[in-house]
């Protein structure tokens, strides 16, 4: 992501003098791309458009669709000019932009989410790897492109996280006992989601404990509150301290080790493993390593639960070399995994099973709901950590289009029990 602080750049001829074109140069000024290109993608986006359940205003032509969500588009021409150049990347950039707009954003992506499968025609998407983008190879997760990719998403601000996440700064779906949720119960039903991947690994007194992916530390402090010994692993800086003093704080530090380290390099043997939300950053050439190294980690009769967001396999298969907005803009190198996808690769290269799986998809939208909205509310309080309202939009546009994935169906977010085969 372009840098979120420093002095601003003067926009030049065909820039948005909106955005500052240092931070966003792909957004202050639509891309070149050929008439023909253009041309195709406005037909084939007018085409999707008027078969959906969406009422879309085109400047200058009218309107389209079928009814629904509203959807602005305000500067047709660089709409489609970014579409046409870049595809759904483009779509992205275009919302930042502001040339595309919506008073139910959430509703307008949740429509699109929920058809994504036929807005390009068959023909074209057997044709995918002519004219998407390329996943660029600087974005591989090596040990040392995940440092990057993780630093770039978790050390932007320990402060801006903090403005929209509750008090027990999780960042991962909640658990809910019924809708719609509340932002005063938000902590609540994060602890009812950890306590319920504790559970699933057996984490008790005296339980030796693994965990992959510290976040800010509230998982760990619930292990260490049951007596169980944490060694907990992230590969964030600013993720670690903020950790390491709340667990300081908490009474714990006799009982947590926060590493700066990679999953490739932990050992020992553990009784329990767990994972929140991180086998989305490890990318598909590295998964069999990421389950190997669990396998490897786990003590005879031990337990790992993961929690994963998952979405349809035949969709990561399609789309798995493509390049998309979110690891443009939000989460380098990131893939998100089938449930198909982790059941061939343990199968394959580890005598890890599967014993047991919990899905609770619609907890997930309900918590990216209350995200949004608290991010929405504190505007001015992210304006005063120094982002700029092209970073607002980016980050606005991020939460709707991941609540609007679950919402439709499109993605789920699973706790996944894994066993020894020997043990299952």
């Amino acid at each position: 992501m372009p840098a979120q602080t420093g002095p601003g750049t003067a926009p030049g001829a065909g820039v948005d003098a909106g955005v500052d074109a240092g931070r966003w140069p792909d957004v202050a000024s639509p891309p070149r791309a050929s008439g023909v290109r253009t041309a195709v993608a406005e037909r084939l986006v007018r085409h999707a458009l008027a078969r959906l359940p969406l009422r879309v205003r085109i400047a200058g032509t009218g309107s389209t669709g079928l009814g629904g969500p509203l959807m602005e588009i305000r500067e047709p021409d660089a709409f489609f000019r970014r579409i046409g150049a870049s595809g759904l990347i483009g779509f992205g950039e275009s919302y930042m932009a502001g040339e595309w707009d919506s008073p139910d954003l959430v509703g307008v992506l949740t429509v699109l989410a929920g058809n994504v499968a036929g807005l390009v025609p068959a023909p074209l998407q057997k044709l995918r790897r002519v004219w998407a983008l390329r996943q660029p190879p600087a974005q591989a997760n090596t040990p040392e492109g995940a440092r990057d990719n993780i630093s770039h998403h978790y050390d932007l601000s320990n402060d801006l996280f903090a403005l929209f996440l509750d008090d027990t700064l999780t960042y991962s779906a909640a658990f809910f006992r019924g809708f719609p949720a509340e932002q005063d119960l938000l902590s609540a039903a994060q602890h009812r989601k950890i306590d319920r991947l504790l559970d699933l690994a057996g984490v008790r007194d005296g339980t030796e404990l693994l965990e992959i992916g510290t976040g800010w530390g509230e998982l760990a402090v619930r292990a260490a509150a049951r007596g169980a010994r944490v060694t907990t692993l992230t590969l964030s800086r600013e993720q670690q301290e903020l950790a390491r003093g709340r667990i300081r704080e908490a009474g714990h530090r006799d009982r947590v080790d926060v590493r700066l380290s990679d999953y490739r390099d932990v050992t020992g043997e553990y009784d329990a493993v767990v994972s929140v939300e991180m086998i989305e950053a490890v990318g598909e050439e590295f998964w069999p390593e990421y389950f190997r190294t669990l396998d490897r980690c786990l003590a005879p009769g031990g337990k790992i639960a993961l929690q994963a967001i998952t979405m349809p396999d035949d969709r990561m298969l399609a789309s798995r070399s493509t390049y998309t907005w979110i690891q443009k803009y939000i989460f380098p190198g990131g893939l998100l995994p089938s449930t198909e996808a982790m059941e061939r690769v343990t199968a394959g290269h580890t005598s890890l099973r599967t014993v047991r799986r919990d899905g609770f998809g619609s907890h997930y939208a309900e918590t990216l709901r209350l995200w949004r909205e608290r991010f929405t509310e504190r505007a001015a309080q992210v304006d005063a950590l120094g982002f700029d309202a092209t970073f607002r939009r980016m980050w606005t546009f991020y939460l709707a289009y991941s609540e609007a994935g679950f919402r439709s169906g499109y993605l789920d977010v699973q706790q996944i029990l894994l066993t020894r085969e020997d043990t299952a």
